[in-house]
């Protein structure tokens, strides 16, 4: 069996790209035979996360006022734009399938109005109309280029055909360092797993990547490159973030509640939904050789971390609930 769609799901920096990396690297065979996977297709909401960021940045060094996070290093003003991220992620899914092409002037204007048009669906702020319209202008020239360079590579990524395909979906989620559980909305996996579309909803299975709040935080520091701030595989997360909003998550809490043992409860519009679960236990570190060049990659790295993947993913394989 093929694994359709596979949620990886994780604290910051506890190895979901480097997975991801790993298994883009796997022979077809291997894939198949050892993980259950077909070719993958990846969407990621970071990539938005980062944007975001860039328009705060434009915005203030024109001396004007931040429209999503509360400050370079804090969070989001409207803590609701962590659903915002996932309907960003449904309309990738949407434009996947149905092989969308973008034909627009300017990627930058695209990508804001993709950002309003996905907080309303939430109910976030929006925000954007308080930008005045020659400060807009200077933001979407800065932008442009980040913009249109995600706009090509989510159109790069749609195959052929999903047949015979692995989507793989990352994201992290969490809430502030000693919540009590469960996390209140908009926090937690619990909210934003339900903001999926019911078509992802229907077929996902989760590869929850393990490891403490502590080592998220050792990690988060040790791959950090303040040069490449929107890289998939060295990014850094502020510590107010990873205190504030990854300082714990509800993924315990959920599989605890679960109504059939192996899934998570979510609910989306009235409809339940059971997700099949596997952990990757990654508390003692299992991944982060794979930053590193593939050539320098020694057998006694890999292996672990392809037999605990393995195990993983046949366990999702093989869920008959």
């Amino acid at each position: 069996m093929v694994l359709d769609t596979v949620l990886l799901l994780a604290l910051p920096a506890s190895g979901k790209s480097e997975v991801r990396k790993y298994l883009a690297h796997l022979s077809p065979e291997s894939a198949a035979n050892d993980f259950h996977m077909g070719p993958t297709v990846q969407l990621d909401d970071f990539p938005y996360v980062h944007l975001m960021r860039r328009v705060d940045d434009e915005l203030m060094a024109q001396g004007l006022a931040r429209i999503y996070f509360e400050a370079p290093d804090k969070s989001f003003f409207d803590r609701r734009h962590w659903g915002t991220l996932i309907e960003l992620l449904n309309q990738d899914y949407d434009d996947l399938v149905a092989k969308r092409q973008h034909d627009v002037q300017s990627a930058a204007a695209w990508m804001l109005e993709r950002f309003d048009r996905a907080s309303e669906v939430v109910g976030a702020d929006t925000r954007t109309s308080s930008i005045p319209d020659a400060a807009r202008e200077k933001v979407l020239a800065a932008i442009e280029k980040e913009c249109r360079d995600q706009l090509d590579a989510l159109v790069a990524n749609y195959p052929d055909t999903l047949d015979g395909k692995t989507l793989v979906i990352e994201f992290a989620r969490g809430g502030p360092e000693g919540s009590d559980l469960p996390l209140p909305e908009p926090h937690g996996y619990k909210y934003s797993l339900s903001k999926l579309s019911p078509a992802l909803l229907a077929k996902a299975k989760v590869l929850y990547i393990w490891v403490t709040p502590e080592e998220s935080r050792r990690k988060n520091e040790a791959r950090a490159d303040p040069d490449d701030p929107g890289s998939i595989l060295h990014h850094g997360v502020p510590e107010y973030v990873m205190r504030n909003e990854y300082g714990c998550d509800d993924m315990d809490w959920l599989e605890k509640n679960a109504r059939q043992p192996g899934t998570l409860p979510i609910d989306r519009d009235g409809t339940a939904y059971d997700l099949p679960i596997a952990r990757f236990d990654n508390r003692v570190d299992r991944t982060s050789f794979v930053r590193d060049d593939a050539a320098s990659w020694k057998e006694e790295d890999v292996r672990p971390l392809h037999d605990g993947l393995a195990g993983a993913l046949a366990t999702l394989a093989n869920f008959s609930g």
